[in-house]
C-alpha cells in the first residue's frame, strides 16, 4: 500500500486480549497435511523465490466486470500492462486484489488466468483465510500450478491471538508445502501483527522468504532489516521504501494499480546506479495529486478504474461490498489522472 487512497496504519495500538487460539485447526487439516514431514522442509540453503531481492511487485487488483465477476480477459491485459510497464513481479490475492470478496474456486481460478499470462514476471499468490484448512489449500494449488512464491497473512478476525497459536498456524503451512512463504504484517486491517518472535520460531524453514510490512511504522519496518537482513523484508507502504531498498529489500506496492511504470522506473534506476530517489519522489507527486482528486472513493473501484484509463481499457468494477464510483468521482480522478500525466519527467 502507499498512496491507494488508504491511510496507512503508523504504530498502532493492538488489543492484547488473548483470544481463541489454533489448536483445533490441526485436527481439521491433518488430511492436507499429509505427505510433508518436517523434516524433509527444514535444513538446506535458504530460498527467497526470486533472483534478485531488490525488486518491485505490483499488488495487482482482481478485475470485475460490471455484473462483479472476475473478468479472465481484463486479467490476462493487466498481467501484459504491468510486464510492458516494467514490473518485476506481481502479488495476486493480496490486499488490493479483494482476495476476501472472492470464493475459494474463484481464487483458484484467477490464480489460474494470472499464471497462464505471468510472461516473465515473478508470482505471488495470497492464499491466506481465518482458518488452516482453506489456507493449506490455496497454498498447495498456488504450488501445483507454478506460482514464485506466496504471500500469507496471519488469521485475520481473530484479535492479536497469542504467538503460540500463529505458530501452530504457521507451522502446519510451512510443513504442507515448500513453495516459498512470506508473512503479510498488515495490522490495522488483520488485527494480527507479525512480530520479531513469530520470524524467529520460522527460520528453522528454509522456505521462510521474508515479509511484506504494510504498517507504515518506520520503527518497527527498522526492526524488522535489523533482525532479519537475510530475508527479503519488504516493504509495502512508500514511506518506508527509501529504507527498504538501502537495505537490499524490494517492495509490494499497490502504488503499481495506478503507475507501475512510475513504479518500476524506481528499481531500473536503483539497478543503474541513477537517481531513484527522484524517481521516487515523482511517484510520490502522482499519488499526492490522485489524493486530492479522489473525492472518497473507495480504493478498490479508484485503483481499477484509473488502472482501466491508462490502459485504454477494459473498463474494471470493484468487488462487492464495496460500491462504483459516482460520475463526479470519475471525472474528479480522471481530471487527476490528466495533471499527472502533464508532470515533466523525473
Amino acid at each position: 500500500m502507499g498512496f491507494d487512497l488508504r491511510t496507512p496504519a503508523s504504530g498502532q495500538a493492538l488489543n492484547r486480549r488473548e483470544t481463541l487460539g489454533l489448536a483445533a485447526a490441526g485436527v481439521a487439516a491433518a488430511s492436507l497435511l499429509g505427505g510433508a514431514p518436517a523434516a524433509a522442509q527444514m535444513g538446506g540453503a535458504r530460498r527467497l523465490g526470486s533472483k534478485e531481492k531488490v525488486a518491485y511487485w505490483v499488488a495487482t487488483v482482481t478485475p470485475c466486470d460490471a455484473r462483479g465477476q472476475f473478468d479472465p480477459g481484463a486479467m490476462k491485459a493487466v498481467m501484459e500492462w504491468h510486464q510492458k510497464c516494467g514490473a518485476d513481479g506481481v502479488v495476486v490475492l493480496g490486499t488490493s486484489g479483494e482476495f476476501p470478496s472472492f470464493s475459494l474456486a474463484e481464487r483458484k481460478f484467477v490464480t489460474e488466468t494470472a499464471m497462464k499470462h505471468k510472461g516473465n514476471m515473478n508470482i505471488m499468490v495470497g492464499p491466506g483465510t481465518p482458518n488452516i484448512v482453506e489456507t493449506i489449500d490455496l497454498a498447495k494449488h498456488a504450488q501445483s500450478v507454478g506460482a514464485d512464491g506466496l504471500l500469507v497473512i496471519p488469521p485475520f478476525y481473530f484479535n492479536q491471538p497469542p504467538t503460540e497459536g500463529l505458530i501452530h498456524y504457521y507451522t502446519q503451512l510451512f510443513e504442507a508445502v515448500s513453495i516459498p512463504i512470506n508473512l503479510y504484517h498488515i495490522p490495522g486491517t488483520s488485527e494480527v501483527a507479525i512480530t520479531i518472535e513469530l520470524l524467529r520460531a520460522m527460520m528453522k524453514y528454509p522456505h521462510l522468504a521474508g515479509i511484506k510490512d504494510s504498517s507504515g511504522n518506520a520503527e518497527g519496518f527498522a526492526a524488522f532489516l535489523k533482525e532479519f537482513p537475510e530475508l527479503n523484508m519488504r516493504c509495502g507502504t512508500s514511506n518506508n521504501l527509501i529504507p527498504a531498498v538501502e537495505a537490499g529489500m524490494g517492495a509490494i506496492l499497490a502504488d503499481g494499480n495506478m503507475f507501475s511504470d512510475k513504479s518500476a522506473d524506481i528499481f531500473k534506476a536503483y539497478r543503474a546506479k541513477g537517481d531513484w530517489k527522484a524517481k521516487l519522489a515523482h511517484l510520490r507527486a502522482a499519488g499526492g495529486i490522485m489524493r486530492d482528486h479522489h473525492m472518497g472513493a473507495n480504493t478498490y473501484a479508484a485503483m481499477k478504474y484509473v488502472l482501466s484509463l491508462r490502459m485504454g481499457g477494459p473498463m474494471m468494477y470493484a468487488r462487492t461490498p464495496y460500491p462504483q464510483l459516482t460520475d463526479a468521482q470519475k471525472a474528479s480522478l480522471k481530471a487527476g489522472l490528466d495533471k499527472v500525466m502533464q508532470m515533466p519527467s523525473a
